[in-house]
């Protein structure tokens, strides 16, 4: 088994002590004039899920394993698509870690991020305004994603907070409403940059995704028709799934979980001592390293995608845990993130 670095609590404290930089990242940028090239390059990850003491994620050494392997590579900037910790009100020194890294590092909302405390306090501590920006960087565009509402008999919407979403099952209660839609199309209709759409539920999936998906994907392409090449890839997490799909010219990716993978039931694979010290570890498998990719994109039409393979802690898997190998949509477990590389010509 990998043993991950250790991070001693100064080192926990500090190492986030660089440039700060949040959500508010759109606005402290301005914009660029499109040049004859212009290449950006960002690393991203879904689902690390902090949970003390519930959920093994081994944070904040995986988080900081994602950070050094972003400076290595020169990364424009950091964002994950999600679940990113189950009560940022309570857990700063944490999210912290990530919104003063050195690197200009955003916020994607998942539905987890709104258990442990209101929807209020998640954004106050992730540093947004709301759960739906754009920040551009390198004649690019590059817009967040809110669609953790549920729609209410009459017709209403309201947003997860304090878990409050947890009364339904399902992930087709997830929605993006229309204010946020008609934001969406302003965004994408305005931009003078082609645009990278993140979210932590899937709007690809045509089982479990967001509910008002279709609306969104019309809107994607009626954007593309009339600019084309305007939406190049969009991004999600939430389903701990590795998985590309290239649908008219736009790349659909969803991102693994750089964490583990939830099983419907439990299983007896992992020691009494750890289960002890993790109070859902074996309603898991676990992934030994913090799986993520690194991306780069060109205004010529690149995209290519660093993706890492690692292995199961302990060798469990889903099948030896009793569980079907794949999910709903046929999507396998592996402990990986995938690698491509594609050029469009639009």
């Amino acid at each position: 088994m990998k043993s991950p670095r250790s991070v001693n609590r100064r080192g926990f404290l500090t190492a986030g002590a660089g440039a700060a930089l949040s959500v508010s990242l759109g606005p402290s940028i301005s914009a660029q004039e499109p040049t004859a090239k212009n290449t950006v390059k960002f690393s991203v990850f879904a689902d690390l899920h902090h949970y003390p003491g519930v959920f093994m994620s081994r944070t904040p050494d995986h988080l900081i394993q994602i950070q050094d392997r972003a400076v290595r590579e020169k990364c424009d900037f950091i964002i994950h698509c999600g679940d990113f910790c189950h009560d940022p009100q309570k857990e700063t020194e944490f999210v912290d870690l990530f919104n003063n890294f050195q690197i200009p590092s955003c916020h994607t909302p998942g539905n987890h991020d709104f258990d442990g405390c209101s929807c209020e306090a998640t954004f106050k501590a992730y540093r947004m305004e709301k759960g739906f920006y754009f920040f551009d960087r390198n004649g690019f565009r590059f817009v967040v994603l809110d669609a953790n509402y549920f729609q209410n008999e009459d017709g209403t919407f309201t947003h997860y907070s304090n878990g409050n979403y947890f009364k339904y099952r399902g992930n087709a209660v997830s929605i993006i409403p229309p204010e946020e839609m008609k934001w969406l199309a302003e965004t994408l209709e305005d931009s003078p940059f082609p645009c990278v759409l993140f979210s932590h539920q899937s709007f690809e999936r045509e089982v479990g995704s967001i509910a008002n998906w279709e609306e969104i994907r019309n809107l994607i392409d009626s954007v593309n028709v009339r600019h084309p090449g305007r939406v190049r890839m969009c991004i999600n997490g939430h389903h701990h799934r590795d998985f590309i799909r290239v649908q008219n010219q736009v790349v659909y990716f969803e991102i693994n979980s750089a964490t583990h993978e939830w099983l419907e039931k439990t299983h007896d694979f992992f020691p009494e001592d750890v289960c002890r010290d993790y109070r859902l570890l074996n309603h898991t498998i676990v992934f030994e390293d913090p799986i993520h990719a690194v991306i780069t994109m060109d205004s010529d039409g690149l995209i290519k995608i660093e993706g890492m393979e690692t292995e199961m802690f302990m060798g469990v898997t889903r099948t030896s845990a009793g569980m079907k190998f794949a999910d709903v949509s046929g999507r396998p477990v592996f402990a990986k993130v995938q690698s491509a590389e594609m050029r469009f010509s639009y």
